[in-house]
C-alpha cells in the first residue's frame, strides 16, 4: 500500500484513532478526515462535536498527519434523516447507521474529498478478502463489535476502496494499543445509539419532526383496548419496556399505520413475537454475488446469528427461513445475509411481512 494515497476517517474515538496509529506503523503517512454531521438545526440541539474534533485533532497532530474538517451536515440531512423519517412513519423499523455508511462515510465524503484517494479506512470491526478474484466483505473476530451488518447496504466500488486496519482485532486489543500508545481517546466510551445524536434522545428526536399522534393500543388476541398511545412511530415490533400500559408485560407485535393502531400481546414470552419464516425485498449484493440457498442471517446488531435457507420467490422478493423462530422480526429492519460459515458477507435486503 505504500504507493497508495490513504484517507482515514477519523471521529475522535478510540477505533479511528488506532487506524491512524495502525498505518503510520506500517510506514505509511495517510491524511485525515473528521466528518461532520448532526441533526438539521444544530444550535438548537445542542450537538457539539467539540469534544470529538479536538481529539481527533490530537491524534492526527501526534502522528503528523494532516486533519480537513469535512462538512457533510446538509447531506446528512436531505439523504440519512430523510430516510429515517419516511419509513418511521409508515411504521417501519429502519436503521440510519446502516444508510450514513452507503451514502455518507463512502458517499458524500467520496464526492467531496474521497475521490483523491485510492483508499478510505475507517475503524469498522470488519475485514475484507480476495476470494477467487473477488473482493468480499468479511466479519471480524470480535463477534460482539463485527460492524459488518453496518455496512451491508455499501455499493462494490465502495467496498474496492474500503481498508479496515483494526477489523482483524477484538476491542479488548485495540484498548490495549490505545494505552500502550497514550492515545488521548484511550479510554473514550464507544457511541451509542444513532451517530450523530449524541446525547439527545431518539424519541425526543422523532417528536421534533413527526410530532405526536394518539391511537389505540389493541390487544391482538382478544381485540380488546388496552389504552393510548402517543404515535405508532415511537414503537418498535418485539418492544416491551418503555411504554407505560397497565397490567403488563405487554409485548408490540404488530403495527397498523394507517388506523394508527398498536397491536399488543400479553406475557413475558408470547409466541405471537416470534416469526420463523419472512420475505425480504430489494436485496442488495455488495460485489454482485448471490448467497446460495443456505445461509446464516441477523436483523439485529447483535453477536448472535441465525442459520437459514434463502430462496427466491420470483417476484423480487426473497423467502428467509430460519431454521428457529426469531423475536422482534419487523417490517423495515434490513436482513443481513451471510455465507453458512458466516463468514462472508453477501449483503442485506429490507424485511417485508
Amino acid at each position: 500500500m505504500n504507493d497508495k494515497k490513504i484517507a482515514v476517517l477519523l471521529s475522535g474515538g478510540v477505533d479511528s484513532s488506532v487506524v491512524v496509529y495502525e498505518l503510520v506503523r506500517q510506514g505509511l503517512h495517510p491524511d485525515c478526515f473528521y466528518i461532520k454531521i448532526g441533526p438539521e438545526e444544530e444550535e438548537e440541539w445542542d450537538c457539539s462535536s467539540e469534544e470529538d474534533l479536538e481529539m481527533a485533532t490530537a491524534v492526527a497532530a501526534k502522528y503528523g498527519c494532516r486533519l480537513e474538517v469535512i462538512d457533510c451536515h446538509r447531506e446528512y440531512w436531505d439523504q440519512v434523516t430523510a430516510y429515517t423519517m419516511e419509513k418511521v412513519r409508515a411504521g417501519l423499523t429502519p436503521n440510519p447507521d446502516v444508510m450514513c455508511n452507503r451514502l455518507i462515510k463512502f458517499g458524500a465524503f467520496h464526492e467531496k474529498r474521497g475521490h483523491d484517494y485510492d483508499l478510505i479506512a475507517t475503524g469498522h470491526y470488519a475485514q475484507t478478502e480476495v476470494i477467487d478474484g473477488v473482493k468480499w466483505l468479511t466479519t471480524s473476530p470480535d463477534p460482539v463489535k463485527d460492524q459488518t451488518d453496518f455496512l451491508a447496504q455499501i455499493y462494490g466500488w465502495q467496498l474496492e476502496k474500503a481498508i479496515f486496519p483494526i477489523g482483524h482485532y477484538v476491542k479488548d486489543e485495540v484498548r490495549q494499543i490505545a494505552e500502550r500508545e497514550h492515545l488521548v481517546s484511550a479510554h473514550r466510551k464507544d457511541s451509542q445509539g444513532i451517530c450523530f445524536l449524541g446525547k439527545i434522545n431518539y424519541t425526543e428526536y422523532i417528536k421534533r419532526y413527526l410530532g405526536e399522534q394518539p391511537g389505540d393500543v389493541v390487544e391482538l388476541e382478544t381485540g380488546r383496548l388496552i389504552g393510548q398511545h402517543r404515535g405508532h412511530w415511537f414503537y418498535t415490533i418485539g418492544q416491551r419496556k418503555g411504554m407505560g400500559f397497565g397490567g403488563g408485560p405487554w409485548f408490540i407485535v404488530k403495527k397498523d399505520p394507517q388506523q394508527n393502531k398498536l397491536y399488543v400481546a400479553h406475557g413475558y414470552d408470547p409466541s405471537t413475537v416470534y416469526k420463523q419464516a419472512f420475505l425480504v425485498h430489494d436485496f442488495h449484493s455488495i460485489n454482485g454475488q448471490m448467497p446460495g440457498r443456505n445461509i446464516t442471517f441477523k436483523i439485529r446488531h447483535t453477536p448472535e446469528y441465525h442459520h437459514a435457507t434463502f430462496e427466491a420467490q420470483g417476484d423480487g422478493r426473497f423467502l428467509i427461513a430460519s431454521d428457529a423462530p426469531i423475536h422482534g422480526v419487523a417490517p423495515g429492519q434490513f436482513c443481513v445475509v451471510y455465507d453458512e460459515d458466516h463468514h462472508r458477507c453477501y449483503g442485506s435486503g429490507e424485511i417485508t411481512i
